[in-house]
């Protein structure tokens, strides 16, 4: 197995390795540590099934619940990230988020495979949380050490959400619920729970406010912290092929769909890894 490291502010390809079949344990232990190295693997020309990547992704931890997404038919945990080629609909996770961070126990990962990949843009950007907290000057730190962040899907999921009863002539199978409304307490600042290294979890979006601030001091706040969150140096542009795994590390990096493949079908299979029980 190869890694090749993307140069950018994390990222790294991986080869050598055949996801088709089922991993040695010590394979599976060093695409971890590679993982948690880099935040973002991807494994190119992986002809891989639906089984495979069930079997995958559960070598890295249970399946996660994806609560807003109908999955595909047959299966329970896999969800089609899907764009038809004529749909106008806005692009769907085109802004910065770290996935169901609105959860009381939000997944460690998402893996994502590449099934019709278009020939032109629909690059995913990510964006490197510990990076982001190692190079924030001290007195804009001091304005953010130890808040306790709101979080919640309603802004999404709700049925007057962005992808609620309103969003129309989508291809994806969205499931907005009142469940949405629901908030969910996470400290800002904390312990990746596997390294100990601290990062910046989830930002403007899934978090609405800060335990304890009101929502005029709160609003700025999370309007620097999104701007500060995803400057150039600490994004990695990732660029699709079909047949390629990408797994990514929610609670190192955020992440956001970039468009620019108008007339193109789009489709890639997803699930996501339980929190790390340990």
């Amino acid at each position: 197995m190869q890694i090749s490291p993307s140069g950018q502010a994390c990222g790294a390809e991986v080869t050598g390795v055949d996801l088709t079949s089922p991993l040695a344990d010590e394979t599976v232990a060093s695409i971890r540590t590679a993982w948690l190295e880099h935040h973002v693997l991807s494994f190119p020309n992986q002809a891989m099934s639906d089984d495979d990547l069930e079997r995958f992704t559960l070598s890295f931890g249970d399946f996660g619940n994806d609560p807003f997404f109908d999955p595909i038919e047959g299966r329970r945990h896999i969800a089609a990230i899907r764009r038809d080629a004529n749909e106008t609909s806005p692009l769907f996770a085109e802004n910065w988020h770290s996935d169901w961070s609105f959860q009381a126990r939000p997944p460690a990962g998402t893996c994502l495979l590449g099934i019709t990949i278009p020939p032109v843009g629909g690059d995913t950007l990510f964006a490197n949380q510990h990076a982001a907290l190692d190079a924030m000057p001290p007195d804009m730190r001091a304005e953010y050490d130890g808040l306790i962040a709101i979080h919640s899907a309603q802004m999404a999921y709700a049925p007057d959400g962005a992808y609620g009863d309103k969003d129309e002539g989508r291809s994806m199978a969205i499931r907005p619920d009142e469940s949405a409304r629901a908030t969910q307490l996470h400290p800002l600042i904390r312990e990746h729970p596997e390294t100990g290294r601290l990062g910046l979890f989830s930002c403007m979006g899934y978090i609405i406010g800060f335990e304890g601030v009101a929502a005029e001091q709160a609003l700025p706040l999370l309007q620097k912290l999104y701007a500060w969150q995803s400057r150039d140096e600490f994004v990695y542009r990732h660029q699709w092929q079909s047949e390629m795994l990408v797994m990514w590390d929610n609670r190192s990096v955020l992440h956001c769909a970039t468009g620019g493949y108008a007339g193109h079908d789009r489709l890639l299979h997803r699930t996501t890894i339980a929190a790390h029980q340990g």
